[in-house]
């Protein structure tokens, strides 16, 4: 079906839908979606991790999740326990997140590429009491324990894999069940579900306490917002972030399939949605950069999302992959916030990020959070039933992002007379590569910590493949000279303690680093400084040192 006869199907108008798909209630938890789902269609392929050929029927999953949910509740895990779960994409983080669900129990996604540092912070901040690791995460898991670094008991730890004494295997305890488990508590829609650590607006990771609410709302505004019908939808992102979480919750919803790669890859992305006949997918703008292929048109995908794309190329990719190419904005705070819908051909190309979906209000205020006039910039701000609690054991935080019963973003936009909304930049001091968020607090608390290093500054500079890349300004102790052997205990202190995204590409030395009138980095400098491209750096990745861009001797 081409994209042009999928846009002239008659249909339920974008306000018919939307009053639908709030006044219909939600289920009443996770376990219930699970029950209508099977009820419907338990014959049907639930989810298929096609590159390990690991697959389900709703029937099955229901099983599944009751067997597992007999299992981890033997061993303790009950309504509110915190569950670290650090597993790459396998069936197993769905099977065990909705299983977490079912007993009321919390998740803590944790990222695979994790160092020790990382894993103690986010384990900790999250108060976790069990962990769900694979085995290929294991060993580090087990030192870290071993040094007293977690809580979290070594009793208390569940491998999937190979396993090893004295923790607990996650076959053994997933064996399917005909038995319903029922929890002792029951567990309800504004019950805490994930804790998912997010760098957030600012600093050091936060923890954004995500309700049943939350997943269930994201799952059916995803699912029901376009007025179509997605039997077939593609995850290629890792599960402990939320998109494939909130896929998962539309696939249910629409008695689909989930498809699942195991990590994501931009030069077999097109040959998956053909070979999968995927209908919805988040569609990379890198796929975009491959070579020209007769097989470029995409038959069944109807819609991909895409994100931040140049408006001079967006019509360009749905005339090459002849499907629906539609912005949309949305954060792990908030989950969906905005969407730009399905027949809005007229905003192709215009930079927008869409409306408001169902159940969310935005508006852009100023520096005193009043309302600004169409055309102005100013802060997002958005509000509505499903959006975080919280951050978890931040108080400050919650109340700096809570304000007036509207969450603030931190992102700068401005609305059109239409309503549509625009985004114009970031308050927040991000540096945003590929897909992932790096605070750049972060970066240089690691930065600052290695002996050698007096102070830094982390800023971000044009990447054309990952949209930004991470470069460090360095100002050496006692005056040193920044030459490779200071660069290698830099670049090594920071592999040690930082996941492999998150280290820095590019260095630069100085002897000071620009102050505003209160002391604090002035980075708008550095920022100017690093896009121009001029002063002595050093590429990670190629090996060698740059003045003004030419290769330069050490």
């Amino acid at each position: 079906m081409s994209r042009a006869k999928t846009l002239s199907q008659p249909g339920p108008s974008l306000e018919e839908r939307r009053r639908r798909i709030e006044s219909e209630p939600l289920p009443s938890n996770i376990a219930a979606l699970i029950d209508e789902a099977a009820d419907a269609a338990g014959d049907r392929m639930a989810w298929n991790f096609f590159e390990s050929g690991e697959t389900i029927t709703y029937a099955d999953l229901r099983r599944r999740v009751h067997g597992l949910a007999r299992g981890l509740a033997a061993i303790g895990v009950k309504k509110g326990t915190h569950v670290a779960v650090m597993l790459p994409n396998v069936a197993a983080f769905p099977l065990t997140w909705l299983t977490i669900g079912t007993l009321g129990a919390v998740m803590i996604p944790v990222n695979v590429g994790y160092q020790p540092r990382e894993l103690r912070f986010v384990l900790d901040s999250g108060d976790a009491e069990y962990a769900i690791v694979d085995e290929t995460c294991w060993p580090m898991v087990e030192g870290c324990i071993a040094e007293g670094g977690l809580r979290v008991a070594r009793q208390n730890v569940v491998v999937r894999g190979e396993g090893t004494s004295g923790v607990h295997d996650w076959d053994a305890l997933a064996r399917p069940s005909d038995q319903t488990y029922v929890p002792p508590a029951p567990v309800g829609l504004d019950d805490l579900l994930n804790i998912q650590f997010t760098s957030g607006t600012t600093g050091f990771p936060k923890g954004c306490m995500l309700t049943q609410r939350y997943w269930l709302t994201s799952g059916k505004v995803n699912a029901f917002r376009d007025g179509r019908r997605y039997e077939r939808i593609l995850a290629s992102t890792p599960f402990y972030y939320m998109d494939p979480q909130w896929l998962l919750l539309m696939t249910f919803y629409h008695r689909g399939t989930i498809f699942v790669a195991a990590r994501q890859s931009t030069s077999r992305f097109t040959w998956w949605l053909r070979e999968h006949r995927v209908q919805f997918c988040l569609f990379p703008f890198l796929v975009y950069k491959n070579p020209l292929s007769a097989d470029d048109p995409l038959d069944d995908l109807i819609r991909g999302n895409v994100y931040g794309v140049a408006p001079a190329v967006h019509a360009k990719i749905e005339e090459r992959f002849d499907f629906c190419a539609r912005e949309a904005f949305g954060m792990t705070e908030l989950g969906s916030a905005m969407f730009m819908p399905i027949e809005a051909t007229d905003m192709v190309g215009s930079g927008s990020c869409g409306v408001p979906v169902p159940f969310r209000e935005c508006r852009i205020v100023d520096a005193h959070d009043q309302p600004v006039p169409p055309g102005e910039v100013g802060e997002l701000c958005v509000r509505g039933p499903g959006i975080l609690l919280g951050y978890y054991n931040n108080p400050e935080a919650t109340e700096k992002a809570l304000r007036g019963g509207w969450f603030h973003t931190g992102d700068l936009f401005r609305q059109d007379e239409r309503g549509y909304f625009y985004i114009v930049g970031r308050q927040k001091d991000m540096i945003r590569r590929s897909s992932e968020n790096i605070a750049a607090r972060e970066v240089e608390a690691v930065l600052n910590s290695i002996p050698v290093v007096l102070e830094s500054a982390a800023v971000p500079v044009p990447d054309e493949v990952r949209g930004e890349e991470v470069k460090a300004y360095v100002v050496l102790r006692d005056g040193a000279s920044g030459d490779d052997d200071m660069l290698d205990q830099i670049v090594k202190g920071c592999q040690d303690q930082l996941a492999r995204f998150k280290v820095p590409r590019y260095f630069t030395f100085r002897t000071e680093l620009p102050k505003t009138p209160s002391l604090k980095v002035a980075k708008q400098g550095l920022l100017a400084s690093a896009r121009e491209g001029t002063e002595r750096t050093y590429d990670r990745v190629a090996g060698c040192w740059f003045d003004n861009g030419v290769e330069a001797t050490p």
